[in-house]
């Protein structure tokens, strides 16, 4: 009887756990069970790893094998186990030097040639390795580059298993000569964001977009067609600054994940930008799939932007599934397979016409053919407690003869990013001990604190509490952005001016 051990990682959302893969090899009748919790892409890894030791040259052990994937209690999904029930069964055929193997992490999916194919969430599963102590790990050639992102870890990368077999000191009567399969990917952050110097005009619209890149804030546009809407929010990814190292590590584990992470540049370092179609699913919005669930666009987004271009137009269910990442800044997302934890720290830009025929705020709304009621039900359908969660909600007005005359006198992004960049700054000297790092993050309780004796400048906000016209939540909001101004501006504290522009920045005209 022989017996193989290796290790190998399941990963649940972006959380890894070790497995010990261990291979049974017992003189009776031939068989391959795998057992462990394993779902329907595991169990076929049985067929895949067969076809693959046999196109390496090594004969298939006509035992009786038995494969545990400990701890049997956690599920285990995908195919990045391949590799290591392949190594525990030529360990445990003799094939293999069984020595030192159980300390070494393989991940890699096989194909019936012998090759290495790349997986999915490398990056967070040689993390977790590195973390419990596994420093060595052996995955495809074409994810060695991102495995090597994690300090720590001293990865080998393998174009096949001939390689995996020569690598741990066993023998070969050939070595079958293959390529290494390359990850196919798309990029990460979507299309390039443009640059501000293209907007004519729109002066309170950009403003708006400086406060929300400054402050972290969610934003609305509502304008008629051409006005600018998608243009201006497009360019929010290129005024926000550099990811911090820890959120890049974050960003890249999620992107990992996904399946659009392209490790040839290194650790994603600049905030990420998703803009689906009004047509998204549920599920494409907030992640889904069968098993455990995948990341989806809100994910995709986290610590960069997530745009919902003629938001009136996305169905219900998928604008009401944001209200929980916007509160929390994370999704936990139950499926067959288990429940998964995503983080979703986004900030949410959504673009809207004020009606169906998007004329109503044009002449005074006498170009507009839509009924009252068309109108009611057409911007209703951004709830008003989604709406509640938006700091920012901007009327844009139509660009006037004046502002094509002057042409594209606006500033240039890099310009922009420059005081966003310090009014970022002053808000992390500021919350420095505590767990935020934007004003849009902080409790309102915690602000208001901190204004001190200088809290008679939130008498208007007062105000507009008792008539009903602002609800706790926006009283909240209006303070944060309130603060984003004053650091904007490099005051200690909001003044009266902030209050009163925080209040205006979310009024959105007569529309709504």
């Amino acid at each position: 009887m022989g017996l193989g051990t290796t290790a190998a990682v399941a990963l649940t959302g972006l959380t890894g756990h070790v497995v010990e893969v261990q291979a049974q090899l017992a003189a009776s009748v031939p068989g391959f069970t795998l057992v462990g919790l394993p779902d329907a892409a595991l169990h076929e890894s049985r067929e895949r790893v067969r076809a693959a030791v046999l196109s390496t040259g090594i004969a298939w052990p006509h035992r009786k094998i038995i494969v545990n994937l400990s701890p049997a209690s956690l599920r285990k999904s995908g195919s990045s186990f391949d590799l290591a029930v392949a190594v525990a069964v030529l360990a445990g055929a003799g094939e293999l030097p069984a020595g030192g193997l159980h300390r070494v992490v393989h991940l890699g999916e096989l194909g019936l040639d012998g090759r290495l194919q790349p997986v999915r969430g490398v990056l967070p599963a040689v993390a977790a390795a590195v973390a419990a102590g596994y420093s060595d790990v052996v995955v495809a050639a074409g994810d060695a580059d991102e495995a090597r992102l994690v300090p720590g870890a001293r990865v080998h990368g393998a174009a096949s298993l001939a390689e995996v077999v020569l690598l741990h000191g066993g023998e070969l009567r050939h070595v079958p000569d293959v390529e290494p399969v390359r990850p196919v990917r798309q990029s990460f952050a979507g299309r390039e964001p443009g640059d501000l110097r293209d907007v004519v005009g729109q002066l309170q619209a950009r403003t708006a977009l400086e406060v929300a890149a400054a402050g972290g804030h969610h934003l609305l546009f509502v304008g008629p067609p051409g006005a600018g809407k998608t243009m201006l929010a497009a360019r929010l990814p290129g005024i926000l600054p550099d990811l911090t190292p820890a959120e890049a590590v974050e960003v890249t584990a999620v992107h990992s994940v996904a399946g659009t992470f392209d490790a040839g540049g290194g650790l994603v370092t600049r905030p990420p930008f998703e803009d689906p179609h009004h047509t998204a699913t549920p599920a494409a919005i907030v992640g889904g799939g069968s098993g455990l669930a995948r990341p989806g666009a809100v994910s995709r987004a986290h610590r960069g932007v997530l745009l919902l271009d003629e938001a009136p137009e996305f169905p219900a269910r998928v604008l009401e599934t944001l209200r929980q990442p916007l509160e929390a800044g994370e999704l936990v997302l139950h499926r067959s397979g288990g429940a998964t934890r995503y983080p979703a720290r986004f900030q949410l830009v959504l673009a809207a016409n004020p009606c169906p025929c998007g004329m109503a705020s044009v002449n005074k709304g006498l170009d507009c053919s839509c009924t009252p009621m068309a109108k009611r039900r057409y911007f209703g359908r951004l709830s008003g407690p989604l709406l509640d969660r938006v700091d920012l909600q901007v009327e844009v007005r139509p660009v006037t003869r004046a502002d094509r005359t002057a042409g594209a006198s606006g500033e240039p992004s890099d310009a922009v990013a420059r005081r966003v960049a310090a009014a970022r700054s002053a808000a992390r000297e500021r919350l420095a001990g505590t767990p935020w790092t934007t004003n849009a993050e902080v409790p309102g309780g915690w602000l208001r604190e901190r204004l001190g004796p200088g809290r008679a400048v939130l008498a208007p906000v007062e105000q507009m509490i008792d008539r009903g016209a602002l609800s706790l939540r926006g009283a909240d909001r209006v303070l944060r952005t309130a603060w984003t101004l004053a650091d904007l501006d490099g005051a200690g504290s909001p003044r009266p001016d902030d209050v009163a522009t925080a209040v205006t920045l979310r009024s959105r005209g007569n529309h709504g």
